[in-house]
């Protein structure tokens, strides 16, 4: 199936090509080949965005004189528009990025709900009245923060660019959207529905490009007062360390080494699914991943047996025209990095249950065969390191203590897991566990309600839920002397 959605850069509320001419290519994972050719947007480009988007957060703009009620219905009307277009995006975004249609279809109802989520929120951004000594009125404002970059990664490309967007809007920021340029073309589609939602110009700029040019001119670009990214911590640190340079906010969503804590009292069928699905879903490209499997020595075997037939039965194909429930990886550079990790654990004394390469009927694309790692121990670099792949690491523990120490053991804090049927033990665990988020009896999971961020080398910030509003608006307090 051809391209034939848009490739221009989007500006000020006109499609335009990149002033350098430049182009980017993407390649359909699954098959290798050429799938579209879009604008790759330079720093010309990029001075360009961030003054139409300065023009429209200015005091007297259309965007900032807007009621928060009308502000509200222009979100809903994007999750209308959104909506309406599901069908192509979600084709557009398996091609892109080689995710199955069912999880694309996934992640656009995942957006249209946040939009509608944020929707609500725009006429409950509120001060308030702080109690001073004296004949005085004492209250805080919060207020849009102004021009917001939004520099999104290449596994879940419309989701998480959507996930920040949504609150910085309901806000009253304005907003410059960098896609992966691995994944560019579904984050057009913000475009389009901002264009057919009557977003004033300027409220919306779609800029593909490369993160070395692109990514780097907005993330030090003195015009833009926040940046919000998802990706590697690696880079992360680096926007951090650019961001710095104008004393920019920063919203940093980064890696994960997620543990599924498993305990002899747990449904094992329903423990074995979830950790099917917390590895193997998106084909393992997650931050959120439950890559290391902490299980009891009572039923590491039992659990063990049935993770490695699901993923032996676990059909692999990009799912438009097969029935595939995990896609490939991204790109040849990720699956050598993948192979390359597999092979590493096998040197330092792991064992391979299952998987771990090509599958044999997948000559075509970046196909890598769901893996199951055992006899890992927590100092092996696959328990360590994100991986960023279908590869789940199999750690036996003697005990809760046990178990809680391993994962504790992580410079990632994002997302873990509790498999238990005894409450406590799950209350007691959650408490002590040094993760931004845990599911107990459930992975993974979350809601445009409920905040989403890390601990430790997982990011700062939080994205959905009401701490996105504090993320997306600063306080300015007021002093009225009434004597």
């Amino acid at each position: 199936m051809s391209y034939d959605g848009p490739t221009q850069l989007y500006i000020d509320g006109e499609w335009t090509d990149a002033a350098s001419g430049e182009t980017i290519e993407t390649f359909d994972p699954a098959t290798e080949e050429q799938y579209a050719e879009v604008s790759c947007a330079g720093r010309e480009d990029v001075d360009r965005a961030v003054d139409a988007a300065e023009r429209a957060a200015s005091r007297d703009s259309e965007w900032r004189r807007m009621g928060p009620g009308e502000r509200g219905r222009k979100l809903d009307a994007m999750a209308d528009a959104i909506e309406e277009m599901k069908d192509e995006i979600v084709l557009v975004e398996s091609h892109d990025n080689g995710k199955t249609p069912f999880e694309a279809s996934i992640d656009v109802g995942m957006v249209v709900k946040t939009f509608r989520y944020y929707a609500g929120w725009t006429d409950k951004v509120t001060g308030s009245t702080v109690p001073v000594d004296g004949p005085r009125l004492n209250y805080t404002r919060r207020e849009p923060l102004g021009v917001t970059a939004h520099v999104s990664p290449w596994n879940y490309p419309f989701q998480l660019a959507g996930r920040s967007l949504a609150p910085a809007l309901a806000c009253g920021n304005t907003c410059i959207l960098k896609p992966s340029s691995q994944t560019p073309l579904s984050a057009l589609y913000y475009a389009k529905a901002a264009e057919e939602a009557g977003l004033p110009d300027g409220v919306m700029n779609v800029l593909p490009g490369e993160g070395s040019e692109a990514g780097d001119a907005l993330t030090t670009h003195e015009g833009v007062e926040h940046v919000a990214f998802t990706g590697s911590t690696e880079i992360g640190k680096r926007v951090m360390e650019s961001a710095a340079e104008n004393v920019t906010g920063v919203t940093l969503e980064l890696g994960g080494k997620g543990p599924q804590l498993v305990f002899p009292d747990a449904d094992l069928d329903d423990a074995a699914g979830g950790v099917r699905n917390g590895i193997f879903m998106n084909c393992g490209q997650m931050c959120w991943a439950g890559s290391r499997l902490v299980v009891h020595e009572d039923v590491h075997d039992e659990v063990v047996d049935r993770v490695v037939e699901m993923a032996e039965s676990t059909p692999l194909g990009s799912g438009i025209d097969d029935d595939g429930r995990m896609g490939p990886l991204v790109s040849a550079d990720q699956f050598e990095t993948v192979a390359e990790y597999v092979n590493e654990a096998k040197a330092q004394g792991a064992t391979i249950a299952t998987g771990g390469g090509r599958p044999a009927d997948k000559e075509d694309g970046y196909f890598f065969e769901p893996t199951v790692l055992t006899d890992v121990t927590n100092d092996m670099t696959v328990a360590r390191e994100e991986i960023f792949g279908p590869v789940l690491s199999v750690i036996e523990v003697e005990s809760e203590e046990e178990a809680l120490e391993i994962a504790n053991d992580s410079p990632f804090g994002l997302m873990a897991g509790i498999w238990t049927n005894d409450i406590t033990r799950g209350h007691r665990l959650a408490e002590n566990l040094d993760y931004g988020m845990v599911s107990i009896n459930e992975y993974p999971v979350t809601f445009p309600q409920t905040p989403f961020g890390g601990y430790k080398q997982s990011g700062n910030g939080r994205e959905q839920g009401e701490e996105a509003i504090r993320e997306y608006t600063q306080v300015k307090n007021v002093n009225v002397n009434l004597g």
